[in-house]
């Protein structure tokens, strides 16, 4: 049977795996998720993905594996990013304040034995309720807002931020299990 990596040290992901009943292991994939401003936001999500898995196969490339890697955006008017200071973080969750926004991943899925891989996306919408300053500043407080798209993770305290989800709530988590399942598929894995 073929060995299940994960090209992601991202704990949700891991979680996510782990809640399916997967065997997998973890491999730290240093890509650089450089923007192309020159394709969409959906190409971006997927060319990484891609990037994540192939950096995965180089480095394993006698073991006979599964790979699957992903990436994830969060997008209002444009790319949202990780909050650098407790400033950015409010100023990201006041933007995003009883708004809509959109969640992008991009997942690759790839065989090392046939040299073969998939890649393609999700997308999902988030309405934010609508959040007063003093609740933003003691939701910083918290400390779930470091390491985050957006200033925010929809599991754990950040789920009180969030009004509707419209499509896969894993995508929001970083992994749209859906879709991740489907593309098992079409390499003879099915997870049930």
């Amino acid at each position: 049977m073929k060995k299940i990596i994960l090209a992601s040290t991202s704990t949700r992901r891991k979680e996510i795996l782990e809640n399916l009943g997967l065997e997998f292991e973890v491999y730290k994939s240093d890509v650089e998720e450089k923007v192309d401003k020159y394709l969409t936001f959906e190409e971006n999500v997927e060319r990484i993905a891609l990037e994540k898995a192939l950096k995965a196969a180089e480095e394993l490339k006698n073991e006979d594996s599964l790979i699957i890697a992903a990436h994830t955006m969060l997008i209002y008017d444009n790319l949202i990013g990780m909050p650098s200071t407790e400033q950015e973080a409010f100023d990201i969750l006041q933007q995003l304040s009883g708004k809509v926004h959109e969640i992008i991943t991009g997942v690759c899925v790839f065989d090392t034995s046939e040299n073969r891989g998939m890649f393609t996306h999700k997308k999902t919408k988030v309405k934010f309720m609508k959040l007063r300053d003093d609740f933003i500043r003691r939701f910083i407080n918290e400390g779930e807002t470091w390491q985050k798209a957006g200033a925010y993770s929809v599991v754990g305290k950040g789920a009180l931020l969030v009004d509707e989800i419209e499509g896969c709530y894993t995508n929001v988590m970083g992994l749209p299990i859906s879709l991740l399942g489907e593309m098992l598929v079409e390499f003879d894995m099915n997870i049930i």
